[in-house]
């Protein structure tokens, strides 16, 4: 097998990185090891031998000049000679094993939500008897300070405006004291207007009886006179899937139970219903909602679509400052949710990133993705009802769910929350009162970054996972913190193919996609090694670099003069794997000038008297191999800038990896054939091209006849498939 074949999957075990260049006080020299005992070294087995650090640069990030690469202090490896290596490099496709555990299989999206409040105000349903002084508010409002039915018509618009505020491209309808054929025309409109996408149906019970051991909801009849059951297996039948229940009704548990045995009956006539049926509930089928004036009679809902309000007036009647801040206040909280630099956006990041963090470490991983990051909106709720959990269990009532999630209302994350919140809500007052105040940002971000670099100084594969990778991911949408970041993220995926399938689980891949955006020169070198790390675990991920314009980054890096030679090499290996087998990935880094970049490199490299970086040219020339392999067009671009006679020359490389690479360069030029020229017709200039081409694909094979009998059996087997 060739070694361009075996590209990828040699380098998933290659330590690939490289010496960490610390400029010193001249800013100019930098220095390299070269002992016997690092020769030797390269000649242990790869995962002994992966050993980098990037706690220098993580401790001085604030004051390392840019010129500094921060990438692992270890030693160039690159033996390529063992020959059990053959044996235990993977073969099979990207799909098997870690890589295809991590990419979510389906996205979804929620695209419509059905809100149906049974509310009946100033009517207390039979089977409830209530406590004086008694829960009264309903999405804030008290449903008794105003008229009846203009009270349910505010209320139902707080609920559609507070979901919208998380999902604002779905579209919510409400049905305000609904009769079972209303709330049958609604399922049926939404589901037809979702198609394929989830549906959300919200159900408000509080001005109706329990639902029934049978698992039926109650509704009105046309002159609220009488409660109406409906059936949950109508509901299911309308509705169909995907889709997700919330329930806010005592003994909604009930619901619960008769939907998992309607589900496990299979009486439903449509395959598929178990997995994408989703469902939340206010408390178990023996519990009744908290009547205490403390909380709103919706508290299950307060806490799913407005969390911070609600999770701040649960917190400040026990917090510290209960005495000192007037809890009115938090109505009055500056700024917007999603902007960080604001009191209210920063109270929502870390409250996100507590949930995120929470739900990452106490749920399976599969679970995690699906209820966490395939669809937004459900993701929202579900960090929500983590809240709901925490406030309604300190009433006695404990909310259920379908996937059942274990305990987290006693998780220690928690109590970093309740910190971050202390030290917001002490600098309320202050910003209240004056709106220039500066506000200033907890240090939540910055001691978890900490715990997650002591993890790193100490952990490993056989110890208990870093708790703080969903936090990673938040600070990377944070300037200030985004560096830091992103040194330790590198620190961490630099430990073996497990921390890379980790870091891609909790969600890092479209954050660090992104970044490949910015400007930013700090960032470039750690963001090329994180790649590095990417796509020797999963090729696939070559299609969203190249949808996104990615390859153009690395290509920028490659051809950039500032970094060191290992640096680049990265990069290079990148672009291999970018165009591997992928014909999108080759035409877009032709159109951006890779062929070119790569021969300038490799000319000045033979031109300069200084011995270059052999990491550097082994690399490239696997580009190169790689972007014109099975391309004709590239290879015709490559024998007209003289690819042949720049590559020629490598072959006496001291290197055998480079030799070998060399090879696999010139060798996969040689498909071009004759064929592209056998059966061409033209002028006189393109007769002269031809007559050209002819000429470079003799001197391959020359060049590669002589070394036919090069003493490394690497070479000699490049040779032997390259001719």
């Amino acid at each position: 097998m060739a070694l361009g074949d075996l590209m990828t999957s040699r380098f998933s075990q290659l330590s690939l990185a490289v010496s960490n260049h610390v400029t010193d006080g001249s800013g100019g020299d930098y220095h390299e090891d070269a002992s016997s005992a690092d020769l030797a070294s390269q000649r242990r087995d790869f995962d002994t031998a992966s050993t980098s650090s990037y706690a220098n640069a993580a401790a001085s990030s604030a004051t390392v000049p840019t010129s500094m690469a921060y990438l692992p202090q270890t030693v160039v490896l690159c033996e390529l000679r063992h020959a059990a290596f053959e044996a235990s490099t993977p073969t099979g496709p990207s799909d098997s094993g870690l890589v295809s555990k991590w990419r979510p299989k389906d996205r979804m999206k929620t695209g419509c939500v059905a809100l149906v409040l049974c509310l009946n105000i100033s009517v207390d349903p039979p089977d409830v008897i209530k406590i004086s002084p008694c829960a009264r508010m309903e999405c804030w409002i008290d449903p008794f300070s105003m008229a009846p039915q203009k009270a349910l018509e505010s209320i139902g618009k707080n609920l559609r405006d507070q979901y919208e505020r998380w999902q604002p491209k779905a579209r919510c309808k409400v049905e305000l004291d609904p009769t079972v054929d209303e709330v049958k025309k609604l399922c049926n409109t939404c589901r037809r207007y979702a198609k394929s996408e989830r549906v959300l149906f919200h159900y408000n019970g509080h001005g109706v009886p329990k639902p029934t051991a049978n698992g039926e909801i109650w509704l009105f009849n046309k002159s609220y006179t009488q409660y109406i059951p409906l059936p949950i297996s109508d509901l299911d039948s309308w509705l169909r899937t995907p889709s997700i229940y919330v329930f806010d009704c005592s003994a909604a548990g009930m619901i619960v139970n008769s939907f998992i045995e309607l589900l496990d009956s299979d009486t439903s006539n449509y395959s598929g219903s178990a997995r994408d049926c989703i469902l939340l509930a206010a408390c178990e089928a023996h519990e009744t909602l908290p009547q205490s004036a403390e909380f709103p009679a919706d508290v299950f809902t307060s806490c799913l679509t407005t969390p911070i309000k609600m999770a701040l007036r649960w917190f400040c009647t026990r917090s510290l400052l209960h005495e000192s801040l007037d809890c009115s206040l938090i109505d009055k909280i500056p700024g917007r949710q999603n902007d960080r630099k604001t009191l209210l956006g920063e109270l929502n990041w870390i409250f996100t990133a507590v949930t995120d963090t929470i739900a990452w470490n106490v749920l399976p991983h599969e679970l995690f993705r699906r209820l966490f990051r395939q669809d937004l909106l459900v993701a929202s709720l579900f960090r929500n009802f983590l809240l709901a959990e925490r406030i309604m269990r300190s009433a006695n009532c404990s909310p259920v769910s379908y996937p059942m999630l274990p305990p987290t209302h006693q998780h220690h994350m928690w109590a970093a929350w309740d910190m971050a919140a202390e030290i917001c809500l002490s600098q309320l007052p202050t910003l209240v009162e004056d709106p220039n105040a500066e506000f200033q940002p907890s240090p939540f971000f910055t001691e978890q970054l900490t715990a997650f670099e002591v993890w790193l100084d100490h952990g490993s594969e056989h110890k208990k996972p870093p708790e703080q990778l969903p936090i990673v991911l938040q600070v990377l949408l944070s300037q200030c913190h985004r560096f830091r970041a992103l040194v330790l993220l590198g620190r961490f995926l630099d430990m073996g193919p497990w921390a890379v399938d980790l870091a891609l689980s909790v969600g890092i891949f479209p954050y660090v996609l992104k970044l490949l955006q910015t400007t930013t020169p700090e960032l470039r070198q750690i963001l090329v090694f994180i790649w590095t790390k990417i796509l020797a675990l999963d090729k696939s991920c070559q299609v969203d670099l190249v949808k996104d314009g990615g390859h153009v980054y690395f290509i920028r890096f490659l051809n950039s003069m500032e970094a060191y030679p290992e640096q680049r090499a990265m990069a290079a290996f990148v672009l291999a794997v970018i165009v591997d087998g992928h014909r999108r990935g080759q035409e877009a880094c032709i159109e951006a000038g890779l062929i070119h970049v790569c021969l300038k490199h490799l000319h000045s490299s033979m031109q300069n008297d200084a011995q270059t970086e052999p990491l550097f040219l082994q690399w490239l020339c696997l580009c190169l191999g790689k972007l014109w392999e099975d391309f004709t067009e590239a290879q015709i671009i490559g024998l007209q800038a003289d690819a042949p006679s720049i590559c020629a020359p490598l072959l006496s490389e001291s290197q055998p990896e480079v030799r070998a690479s060399a090879v696999f360069a010139l060798a996969t030029l040689l498909d071009v054939g004759f064929d592209s020229f056998r059966d061409g017709v033209g002028g006189d200039e393109e007769c002269d091209d031809d007559d050209k081409s002819r000429a470079e694909i003799v001197v391959i094979i020359k060049s590669l006849l002589n070394i036919v009998s090069d003493g490394s059996p690497l070479v000699r087997a490049e040779v032997a498939v390259g001719m």
